[in-house]
């Protein structure tokens, strides 16, 4: 059965399309799968054994500790992302980790030794690799310039609009977002305090921009969050 779910979540996502069938069906083979529910640990950086995942159903935040074991949100991981050893480097100095948000997730996984012959075989998958890779990090770079260069209303405002344009759902003039992550979480991942992100949220719901909840967050006018 599990073959089977490896071989529709390869052949569905991007990455995989240059891919033939029989290819997709070899690389099922060498491909992990594993599902974990909300609150576990799927990733360590400092793995002896490196992997890279391909994450198909749900969502997973990748968190930063600093050498004062302070925890900030890297990124949050959605359907069709990779995370892991991306770079195909091991890198001793980091210090992260993944953990489940929603309330179920679906993994595929490769050992980064397997990935990196599978790259070496196929030219077009290793071009569409760096190309995916890039774009991601890219994004990365975009969101640590905001923090620098933005103050903590602007920045959440930016990060419900991202958020809204990957996940919400629009009906009836309005969006809805699936909210899998806690006050403090938000926090973290707009740096500032889980104090401010409260009163950010509360400001913004009273002023009509949002209706939070632990279930969802309702954006009836996604423009108005750019409306001082």
């Amino acid at each position: 059965m599990y073959d089977e779910l490896k071989y529709w979540y390869l052949r569905d996502h991007k990455l995989f399309r240059i891919l033939s069938f029989s290819q997709i069906r070899q690389l099922c083979i060498i491909t992990g799968f594993k599902k974990a529910a909300k609150g576990e640990i799927i990733y360590f950086s400092s793995s002896e054994v490196p992997r890279i995942f391909l994450l198909k159903r749900g969502a997973i935040k990748i968190v930063s500790v600093d050498e004062n074991g302070e925890e900030t949100i890297k990124d949050i991981i959605q359907k069709g992302d990779l995370f892991g050893e991306l770079t195909l480097e091991t890198d001793k100095q980091a210090n992260e980790y993944a953990k489940v948000l929603s309330d179920e997730v679906s993994i595929c996984s490769f050992l980064m030794s397997d990935f990196e012959n599978l790259l070496l075989k196929h030219p077009g998958l290793a071009l569409s690799y760096t190309k995916f890779v890039g774009l991601k990090m890219k994004r990365i770079r975009n969101n640590y310039s905001n923090l620098v260069s933005k103050d903590a209303r602007t920045r959440l405002y930016q990060f419900l609009k991202d958020w809204a344009e990957r996940e919400g759902i629009a009906a009836d003039g309005h969006i809805t977002i699936e909210n899998y992550l806690t006050q403090n979480d938000i926090g973290q991942i707009i740096c500032t305090s889980r104090q401010t992100a409260t009163q950010l949220l509360n400001e913004m719901e009273a002023d009509g921009k949002i209706r939070y909840s632990r279930k969802e967050i309702v954006i009836p006018d996604i423009n108005a969050l750019f409306i001082g």
